[in-house]
């Protein structure tokens, strides 16, 4: 079916220019949805508008609350790529990837500009004659590396105007963290001699000075000055502790930031690698939020613009970004930050062998790990569970709060070894140890019936309920947890699927006389609608929604709990052949298919759909099919 827009809508479309700028898709309240950039905005806005079945789900969701679009015409697509970044940033729109918690890194300041220059802490970068060094992921880190770097280098810290003839000097000098120039210990080029090491260890080329200081401390030594030998000693001590901190990752001064993806459902998390001057100086991970339905190369190419896009200073972009796949518009980004670092060109890499790509695969499995950390966070922070519980009660009008969740899910291969799965959640939290699965008796024959599998299931929880509510009063010897996790009503009952799962949901609670006890919904996945019994139209929370999230992860681990165990069941009853369970596919067939590729599956779900219709009785319509189901 084809999108008609309104009037307006239609009038605008008509006229919009070929050039190159930003259009922006505002709602009936003037809110601003989604925020894009286009080489030709005629092309790019009209294409959204075209036969649904072309668009994804995400932007089907976004045109059908679309009811007025505004443009603003630019010069060319680098300009439109910073107005973009800009207007993300500024309106933080619903329907774009947006990089959350945008935080700046903390840096060592040294104040090069000043005739005796001192060394801070800063997280804004200004163009001041400074010297910058970083960025590092925690202020914890840049405060170790400075109170380390003073004992080598007791650099000033106070702000007295220095003139070499102040009759005394600091505590700080009598406890050697201070080089006291205020009473001529040191003159003016011994002191900027002294800061420029400093920067030398900071910036990675700390060989020269440990090479100079060991002569140094040679030579005190052989002149029996061990007083001197010993703070030379901890001057080096010091500086090979801050250089140890600092992984060696390419023989040459290189500057680069490595950015690798991961992503689970709706989740996804982006991890840099900081390597300056040729060593791997830290690591930061960052979420990313409204991620769902849209691509890796979309993902990282927002990534960049809104990460590099704060950026005031040339020296917080490194002059190439290592990335895990090819983007869009990546001559047009290189472009863009080039312009950011004054003209000094910046290159986006995409490796395939050798050190750059085992940094890239470093980079995801640090990915892949800080994932999991931001999970652990959300499902310990009180604080947000007890915000998603209340927003799912507002929303759902439930009677109490839903503080236990049950979730169901099938799973099944073309009626084979079919598996319901029931999770629990307890307070936002998985409670695992009530996990259960339910291998499903009464349907078995292919095109199963995934109702009557849902059926069976929930007949089964709550028949236990019965029996435990029976058994309650009874004296045994053993009183096991299983009798417990039945006898249990939720709070909540939430299955997955649509308006069909949840009438199944309805008419067993009603066969129970539990219809006014448990409450029932039923998430879709295809545009995360709530179903609910007392309304005729799903509801659709916000993407933001912590009720919504929660209901998400509860959904995603009973789909993930059915399909392991599905999976489990299947190898149990010894199935030999995928092939047996594909339409069209009878025994002659499959012997046809395994004779052709050596009996085996793996051959056949490699082969190209040309390779396929060689084999006797294969259609091409049938080839699809093969290649689809495998």
């Amino acid at each position: 079916m084809t999108f008609k827009p309104l009037a307006h809508l239609r009038r605008i479309l008509e006229n919009l220019p070929t050039k190159p700028g930003v259009y922006l898709f505002k709602d009936e309240n003037g809110e601003i949805l989604y925020v894009g950039k286009a080489k030709k905005l005629r092309d790019r806005v009209r294409s959204y508008f075209g036969n649904a079945r072309d668009l994804d789900q995400k932007t089907r969701r976004l045109r059908a609350r679309v009811t007025d679009i505004q443009f603003i015409v630019v010069e060319n697509e680098v300009k439109a790529l910073i107005l973009e970044e800009t207007l993300i940033k500024r309106h933080q729109p619903t329907f774009n990837v947006l990089l959350k918690d945008d935080k700046r890194y903390p840096y060592i300041r040294v104040n090069w500009q000043d005739a005796y220059p001192t060394v801070e802490t800063t997280r804004r970068i200004v163009r001041d004659g400074s010297r910058y060094f970083g960025p590092y992921t925690a202020m914890w880190q840049v405060q170790n590396t400075l109170r380390v770097l003073r004992r080598a280098f007791p650099y000033l810290t106070c702000d007295r105007e220095i003139t070499g003839r102040d009759p005394r000097a600091c505590l700080f000098h009598d406890i050697q963290l201070c080089s006291a120039p205020c009473i001529g210990a040191i003159d003016r080029a011994g002191y900027r001699r002294l800061i420029s090491e400093l920067m030398d260890v900071l910036g990675g080329r700390s060989e020269p000075v440990i090479r100079r200081l060991r002569e140094e401390m040679a030579t005190a030594t052989a002149a029996l000055q061990f007083e001197r030998a010993a703070t030379i000693r901890d001057q080096l001590n010091a500086i090979e502790f801050i250089t140890k901190s600092h992984v060696a990752v390419s023989p040459r001064m290189v500057n680069q930031d490595v950015i690798a993806l991961a992503r689970d459902k709706n989740d996804a998390v982006v991890q840099i690698l900081f390597i300056r001057n040729g060593k791997l100086i830290g690591s930061d991970a960052r979420q990313l939020d409204h991620t769902a339905g849209e691509t890796d190369a979309t993902v990282l190419h927002n990534f960049i613009t809104q990460f590099y896009g704060g950026s005031q200073h040339v020296n917080e972009i490194p002059r190439e970004l290592v990335l895990p796949n090819e983007i869009e518009e990546a001559r047009i980004l290189e472009r863009w930050l080039s312009d950011k670092r004054n003209g000094e060109r910046i290159t986006l890499s995409v490796p395939q062998s050798g050190k750059k790509r085992n940094l890239i695969h470093l980079a995801q499995e640090n990915a892949g790990e800080a994932m999991k950390v931001f999970r652990a966070q959300w499902e310990a922070d009180a604080t947000k569970q007890e915000d998603a519980i209340s927003s799912l009660q507002a929303a759902l009008a439930l009677p109490k709060p839903p503080m236990r969740i049950e979730c169901f899910d099938v799973s099944t291969t073309q009626g084979t070894a079919i598996v319901a799965s029931r999770v629990v959640f307890a307070k936002g939290i998985a409670r695992k140890s009530e996990y259960r699965r339910f291998n499903i008796r009464t349907v078995s024959h292919p095109g199963a019936d995934d109702y009557q599998s849902m059926r069976e299931a929930l007949t089964r929880r709550f028949t236990r309920y019965l029996h435990a509510q029976n058994n309650s009063g009874r004296e045994t010897i053993v009183r096991s947890i299983s009798d417990e996790t039945w006898k249990i009503l939720p709070d909540l009952l939430l299955l997955d699927g649509g308006q069909g799962q949840l009438n199944i949901g309805r008419a067993v609670l009603a066969e129970f006389g539990l219809a006014e006890l448990v409450p029932v919904v039923a998430l879709s996945k295809q545009e995360e609608l709530i179903h609910r019994p007392q309304s005729a139209e799903p509801l659709r929370l916000g993407p933001r929604n912590q009720g919504l999230h929660l209901l998400q992860r509860i959904r995603d681990e009973a789909h993930r709990f059915a399909i392991s165990s599905h999976r489990r069941r299947r190898s149990k009853l010894g199935m030999e052949s995928r092939l047996e369970q594909i339409p069209g596919i009878g025994p002659r067939r499959r012997q046809a298919l395994l004779k052709q590729f050596g009996y085996s599956n793996e051959a056949i779900k490699q082969a190209s759909i040309r390779e396929l219709i060689t084999v006797p009785g294969i259609s091409e319509r049938l080839a699809f099919i093969v290649k689809e189901k495998l």
